[in-house]
């Protein structure tokens, strides 16, 4: 089988078994190899692997595929081979060694081993440790009755719980895991475990398990008991409950006949989160402290289980909701959004940029709707995707051809003027590269033109705290749609503010005759940015003073 290693040789190597058949690689969650990274096209390459061999070809991607530094179309691969998709690296090999295969080609020299044990070895059956009747005075199905040994098996069988509970699953399989392990373990008629609602603040049934099948009859329980050990935090045994005095005043524990019972609280930390409960109808006397003790750290195991389980399922909605935040509103404005839960109105300096497709009304007037759509969703992808979110702005609007976007809201940085204008020299780059692509398919190509300039705003929510609008209010962002206006096809225009603030002046300018703009009665100082003199290196600009 062969393999795909993403960024190879660093602590984020990643490993990619690849299938027999084809294989692709790219943005879109349908490629076989999803990687979010804004220098690979939605779906940048292939490789059909046969048994015989492994064939790379490129998926007309924007930024291109190489294979040891040389950019090809198709190839076929060799063991070891260096793949970079635009700025992305993976490395193609055939086996991947085994740790333990690893350590005899490495250096041992130096090292002293007198045994080597594979953790699979130190794996206990716990059937080899259980009877399928309970000893004697206790629960426990332990085949030894040395009081050693007996020590020796429970911490055995607490450690394989351990194992077995640890791989992250659901809430409710955990639980009912949990369960099937406990009557596997211990000689019980009933178990349920109750969690507390953090809504309610009560305890809620989650999982149960009956020896014998009464499917009528799954509340059976004593809220008296189950509440009390919530409450008090201690586990609890009684040998009849229908006699204890401390729960003689207990409707249910009448009602159900319960003779012994034990409960034991769900605490990984501070607070109680839950209760395991275990009861027997038809004996009394038949749970030792033996059986208390180890039903406790049993619960021990099953509180951090069960805990670590909601965090994951908490992590992953919160990976949803970032994700769904993500698409409806810029990164940062999504990040200040989970910091802060608002957006408060501010007074700050941003760099504002306006990037305009030339003659779009012509060129959309000969085009059919949907091929309009889908030339500017592919446009629009490069332009923010992959160019104002690595450069670290955020886009404020898309108004039909156009883009808004801002550097200095909702976070500023000592260099937002650099990144501003940073961009703008690459998004006129990637236009280049978008037309050698759509020529290739029969698509007509696009000129750019856009504008910079810097200044005083007001950020902030523009709506209603029910729908969210993050915009940037002020002279500042309309002179700049302004600018935008006067730069010809495929010119960048930036203000003399915008040129005052920034710090790269190897960034080649020229100075422009004073033109005027409606709404101003000065004439405005613009330079054009020659950004096609400024060399290129994997879809980034290079600058000597870059950060």
């Amino acid at each position: 089988m062969s393999y795909l290693i993403y960024d190879p040789d660093t602590p984020n190597k990643k490993v990619y078994q690849l299938k027999l058949g084809v294989n692709t690689i790219g943005r879109e969650d349908d490629n076989t190899i999803v990687i979010l990274h804004g220098y690979l096209s939605r779906h940048h390459a292939e490789i059909i692997l046969t048994p015989d061999s492994a064939t790379l070809k490129d998926l007309q991607s924007l930024n291109g595929t190489f294979v040891n530094e040389c950019k090809i179309e198709k190839c076929q691969l060799q063991d070891g081979d260096l793949i970079r998709f635009g700025s992305v690296f993976f490395k193609f090999v055939k086996t991947i060694p085994s740790p333990r295969q690893k350590s005899f080609n490495e250096d041992t020299s130096n090292l002293s081993i007198l045994r080597q044990v594979a953790p699979e070895q130190t794996r206990v059956r716990m059937r080899d440790l259980l009877q399928p009747d309970k000893a004697e005075h206790s629960v426990l199905k332990l085949r030894n009755q040395d009081v050693q040994q007996r020590a020796v098996s429970k911490l055995q069988i607490l450690l394989e719980v351990s194992k077995q509970l640890s791989s992250p699953e659901k809430p409710d399989r955990l639980m009912q895991k949990i369960l099937d392990l406990l009557f596997e373990i211990m000689q019980v008629d009933r178990a349920t475990i109750l969690m507390v609602d953090e809504k309610t603040g009560q305890l809620e049934q989650k999982a149960v398990k009956l020896q014998f099948e009464s499917p009528e009859n799954t509340h059976f329980y004593s809220k008296h008991i189950t509440n009390f050990v919530r409450t008090q935090g201690n586990a609890i045994l009684t040998d009849d409950a229908r006699i204890d005095t401390l729960f003689n005043d207990s409707v249910s524990i009448l009602k159900q006949g319960i003779h012994a019972a034990m409960c034991v609280p769900l605490k990984p930390r501070d607070s109680v989160i839950g209760v395991l409960y275990v009861d027997n109808l038809s004996l009394t006397d038949i749970y030792s402290d033996e059986d208390l003790e180890f039903l406790t750290c049993l619960a021990n195991q099953a509180a951090i289980a069960i805990e670590n389980s909601r965090l994951y399922t908490k992590m992953q909605a919160e990976a949803v909701m970032r994700d769904k935040l993500e698409r409806f509103f810029p990164r940062t404005v999504s990040r200040k959004l989970r910091e802060e839960g608002n957006l408060e109105i501010v007074d700050t300096e941003v760099t504002a940029l306006f990037a305009d497709i030339s003659n779009f009304t012509k060129m959309s007037s000969q085009m059919e709707p949907r091929q309009i759509i889908e030339m500017l969703n592919e446009y629009f992808q490069v332009m923010v995707e992959e160019i104002v979110f690595p450069y670290e702005g955020t886009l404020e609007k898309y108004i039909g051809d156009a883009l808004l976007a801002v550097w200095g809201a909702p976070y500023r940085k000592p260099n937002d003027v650099d990144l501003a204008v940073r961009a703008a020299i690459d998004m006129q780059w990637a236009v280049r590269r978008l037309n050698q692509v759509w020529v290739q398919r029969k698509r007509r190509p696009i000129q750019i033109h856009i504008g910079l300039n810097t200044g005083k705003v007001a950020a902030g929510n523009i709506g209603s705290a029910k729908l969210i609008q993050y915009a940037t209010i002020g002279d500042t962002t309309n002179v700049t749609s302004r600018i935008c206006n006067l730069a010809k096809p495929n010119e960048i225009l930036i203000a003399q503010s915008t040129l005052e603030q920034l710090n790269d002046r190897t960034i080649p300018v020229e100075k422009m005759p004073p033109m005027r703009v409606k709404g101003k009665s000065q004439p405005l100082d613009l330079y054009r940015v020659l950004w096609y003199k400024i060399p290129r290196e994997n879809g980034m600009i290079i600058h000597p003073n870059s950060p």
